[in-house]
Parts: structure tokens; sequence; C-alpha cells
């Protein structure tokens, strides 16, 4: 019930991380997939890049063949990495105001796609870029539901339920659902599905 694992074992084309490491990319290669890694570029120091995506490749992401896209960088390229409150401001703002910055099969992807949120703790910087600075801005009525693993909040056990009713309440509005347990107990459920 390896989390990655089993997400490597989903008939995907396409996973976006905000890790730095190649873990997905090791997941997938060990189900015999053959994936690609692709870097957000969200600076202008990043345009010269090589893409899997140039015209010469005519690689688009399939289920054998999968993108892993790095959306706050890859530790083999250390000025992509998106790691200090500025950097995010930063990518926030260059996400808006700049073109090009996600490659367009990854903007498709996120406003036609459910999304699946996990290792994330609702007040982590990388899940509030992702919800506000990238779901947000896709229209909710078109996006398919989400969801988002997490633990349950820590509070006194008589506040538990509200607790989580009310977050429920607040991502419903945003259409992701909580699944609350860790990655590991999300994952064993996800593969008996």
């Amino acid at each position: 019930d390896n989390p990655l694992g089993v997400l490597a074992e989903l008939p995907l084309p396409i996973y976006i991380t905000t890790n730095y490491d190649d873990d997905m990319l090791h997941a997938l290669l060990f189900k015999r997939k053959h994936p690609r890694l692709e870097v957000c570029r969200w600076h202008t120091h990043l345009g010269t890049l090589e893409s899997v995506f140039s015209r010469k490749s005519g690689y688009l992401p399939d289920e054998e063949n999968p993108l892993v896209f790095h959306l706050h960088g890859h530790q083999s390229k250390p000025n992509s990495l998106v790691l200090t409150e500025d950097d995010y401001l930063e990518f926030l703002v260059n996400l808006s105001r700049l073109k090009g910055i996600i490659p367009p099969v990854i903007e498709g992807a996120l406003a036609d796609s459910s999304l699946l949120f996990v290792g994330y703790r609702l007040v982590d910087w990388d899940f509030r870029v992702l919800l506000h600075g990238i779901v947000g801005t896709t229209n909710p009525s078109l996006r398919p539901v989400s969801i988002s693993v997490q633990l349950p909040p820590v509070v006194s056990p008589d506040k538990q339920e509200k607790a989580e009713a009310y977050l429920e309440h607040y991502f419903q509005e945003k259409k992701v659902q909580i699944f609350w347990g860790t990655a590991r107990q999300f994952a064993a459920k996800l593969r008996q599905k």
C-alpha cells in the first residue's frame, strides 16, 4: 500500500508533483512505464531548458508514457526550486501574469481532471498555492470533484466532528472532498476499489 506505488499503477497520463525528487518517476519505472520529466518554467531563467514538448519530440503523455511534471522544480535543476516565501510569491505572480509557464497539456489536465492532493496539510504553502493559485483559477462548475487526503485536525475530541464538518464544507465549495486518514490508508482503499 505504498502510496506512490498505488498511484503508479493507475492508468494516468500526467502526474503533477511539488516534490523535488524522483520518487514518482521511480515508482512509474518500477511499474514498467516510460515516464518523462518536465519542470515548470516559473521564472524567466528557466525558459532555456529543453522541454519534453519540443516540436521535434512530438511527445504527448499517455498511460504507458506518462509525464511527471515538477510544479515547484526538480533537484537536478537547483534554480528551478520554489523554496522560500519570496519564491512562492513570485511563482504565484508569474503564474497569473506570464503565458507559457504551465504547458497547455498540463493546463488542460488541471482544468478538466479530478485532482488528488496527497501529503499536504491544510496550512502548507504548497497546498494553498495549488488550491488558490491553480485550481482556483478554473471555473468550479466545470471542474470534476477532487480529493484531498488529510490527517484529522488536532482538536479536543468534543470538537473533532465540528472541525471536520467545517473543513469539509469549506472545501466542498471548491469541489474538493476530504479523505480523513493517512496516505497509506488512502492507498489501501484506492487499491481495493
